[in-house]
């Protein structure tokens, strides 16, 4: 009786390994970059909360940057023109949009686009 042997062989396993490398690779770069947004998130949040009853948009730009040094989002990854305040149904909405790009092979590269709204509570001095 002849048995037959079953299960992946080692090229099989190189190249399994290879692509479980290629994509491990890959969360290695964007990971950063997700849990910088994240703190953007939080800071946004935080603001929302406390509130902009008189605060201009300068101020809270500079609120903002503040807290985004204390949730460890990069300095140059957001700029002060990246962060607006719109008129949305009779309230004020904070958004910030920003591009992330990040370096992966040679001259291969990742761009990734956040955005995120939160609304705000209070008036904001013009």
């Amino acid at each position: 009786m002849k048995s037959k042997q079953a299960g992946i062989t080692l090229i099989g396993f190189l190249i399994v390994l290879i692509v479980v490398g290629f994509f491990g690779f890959m969360a290695m770069k964007l990971v950063p970059a997700y849990s910088e947004y994240m703190g953007v998130v939080k800071a946004m949040n935080q603001e929302a909360t406390n509130g902009v009853d008189g605060k201009t948009l300068d101020s809270i730009r500079r609120d903002l940057s503040y807290k985004f040094s204390m949730q460890y989002v990069d300095d140059g990854t957001i700029t002060p023109s990246d962060i607006t305040i719109t008129h949305v149904n009779g309230g004020n909405q904070l958004n910030i949009a920003y591009d992330k790009q990040m370096p992966f092979i040679y001259n291969i590269d990742f761009l990734v686009h956040f955005e995120k709204s939160v609304p705000l509570q209070g008036t904001i001095a013009q």
